[in-house]
């Protein structure tokens, strides 16, 4: 237990940043299978993205191969890229999902 006086501020700077946890980018992964229009579905259904964002990003997985659909905690970005697989998976998609520490 630590002990604070009046006139020391309650936790450093330092104590702050290790606090918070580490944080997750969670991609998706270009594939020649998988519509535009799906992409952009999964990135306003699973990212709350509107439809132009949505568009910009899966151009960007388009034309990069991949790209950032959100930046999570692990807990959420693992279960955003089980959501994207599953449906995927029942729409008879091969979009891949992927997470990957934020540095």
């Amino acid at each position: 237990m630590r002990i604070q006086h009046q006139d020391s501020p309650t936790a450093t700077a330092q104590e702050l940043k290790t606090a918070l946890p580490p944080l997750f980018r969670v991609k998706l992964i270009n594939d020649d299978f998988t519509p535009m229009d799906f992409v952009i579905t999964v990135l306003q259904r699973f990212f709350a993205m509107n439809r132009e964002e949505a568009t910009r990003t899966m151009l960007k997985v388009h034309h990069e191969g991949s790209a950032i659909a959100g930046i999570y905690p692990r807990d959420i970005a693992e279960t955003r890229s089980r959501q994207v697989a599953e449906y995927a998976l029942t729409h008879q998609h091969p979009l891949q999902c992927v997470i990957e520490i934020d540095r």
